[in-house]
């Protein structure tokens, strides 16, 4: 596997318990929540820029965001109880085809 393909998988993931986090962070009162926003956000932003030097912002972007909102309404189902209802689900999927296909088709996804 390529670096810059796990650096954008450690941002996601750094990005997806950040997000997740933020909600637990109850307004940024609850101090170890809040670390965790920080840290979370600080290690996301970081590993895009470096991933950003090789893959083109445009696919790095679509796959962090893509996965993200897959991830984080994943973990809002199960940590958070949130409904998924079949709307949801298909919007997800959609998001999600989508960066398949810019990743697998488009001209400029490395």
């Amino acid at each position: 596997m390529n670096k810059d393909w796990l650096f954008l998988g450690i941002a996601i993931v750094s990005e997806v318990i950040a997000t997740s986090a933020l909600k637990a962070s109850n307004g940024f009162t609850a101090w170890l929540p809040t670390t965790l926003v920080i840290i979370g956000y600080g290690l996301a932003f970081f590993f895009l820029s470096l991933v950003l030097r090789t893959i083109p912002v445009g696919a790095a972007y679509a796959i962090w965001s893509g996965v993200g909102v897959a991830l984080i309404s994943l973990v809002g189902w199960l940590i958070y109880g949130q409904k998924l209802d079949p709307p949801s689900l298909i919007g997800i999927s959609l998001i999600v085809l989508g960066v398949a296909i810019l990743k697998l088709f488009g001209r400029n996804a490395t």
